[in-house]
């Protein structure tokens, strides 16, 4: 099979892309598939060509352009097969304000949370918060706030990346990852991080955080956070694979954060040391990843 590899991109998570990327182009080409690796800073139409002498895409991007939507439906314009999930699922997860909306709907447990679009913009929400772009991903442009005199620098950060911003009120606890692989829940993955947050510092640093999988928590307690997970996966019309991130209190109460409908793919991400405990190697993982994609 010829699968071309999309990574890099404009993003502020264009280095971790291209780590994907090359990982995934090692994985294709152990399975034996001819391999088009198709890097990029701004214009991927110039593809267009190669991507249509392929059998299959795989969408190895990160944050926008190739995580939110966009290349998805220019993918679907040229009737080009691709990995993961469509536009729509993409575009929706991409962004915390709506998918946080659909967890509350369902029931689930989010912290509260508001949209500003200003410095000026009054939050009504009390510190401690966590002030981040709407539409980021690995907590680029990401603070916490522990006073209101806090929120301007803040605010301009996460600026920086987006017009759209996020108050969420400050949720103490332990962080857990779910990856979602077709109809399958696998191991649920809890992070144990040197800062307060698991920052961008701490997921690409080596030795910055510590990895339990399967996390160490009650069995009623997994059964219900791997049930609600595959339930919003569905309503957020998610396919093939994802991660969703949480936050769980000291009193086990489980707050969603976020849908990544890309997560990172290389040998060490949250995704595959998850698959691991399921008995899928990378390669399988990979392979499982274009079959359903087919």
């Amino acid at each position: 099979m010829k699968i071309g590899i999309l990574m890099g991109g404009p993003s502020a998570e264009r280095n971790i892309s291209l780590k994907t990327g090359k990982a995934v182009a090692i994985a294709c080409r152990e399975l034996g598939h001819e391999i088009l690796e198709l890097s990029f800073r701004t214009n991927y139409q110039k593809f267009l060509p190669l991507l249509r002498s392929t059998d299959l895409v795989f969408n190895a991007l990160h944050g926008t352009v190739g995580e939110d939507g966009i290349i998805q439906a220019w993918l679907d314009e040229n009737n080009i097969k691709y990995t993961g999930s469509g536009a729509f699922a993409s575009s929706l997860c991409m962004n915390k304000d709506k998918s946080k909306n659909v967890a509350r709907s369902l029931g689930l447990l989010t912290p509260d949370w508001e949209i500003i679009h200003s410095i000026d913009d009054v939050i009504s929400l009390n510190t401690p918060l966590v002030i981040k772009p709407n539409d980021q991903g690995s907590t680029v442009g990401l603070s916490i706030v522990r006073n209101i005199n806090g929120k301007s620098e803040a605010i301009n950060h996460a600026m920086q990346y987006s017009d759209n911003i996020i108050a969420e009120k400050f949720v103490r606890g332990r962080e857990i990852t779910v990856t979602i692989l077709g109809e399958k829940v696998l191991p649920i993955v809890e992070i144990r991080s040197k800062h307060e947050l698991y920052d961008y510092e701490c997921k690409y640093t080596p030795g910055m955080s510590e990895y339990i999988c399967p996390a160490e928590l009650g069995q009623y307690l997994t059964i219900e956070i791997q049930k609600d997970t595959k339930r919003l996966f569905k309503a957020l019309e998610c396919q093939v694979y994802g991660r969703a991130d949480y936050l769980l209190d000291k009193e086990d109460k489980c707050f969603f954060l976020e849908m990544n409908t890309l997560p990172g793919m290389t040998s060490t991400s949250l995704v595959p040391i998850s698959a691991k405990a399921d008995g899928l190697s990378f390669i399988k993982l990979i392979s499982c990843i274009l079959e359903m994609s087919l």
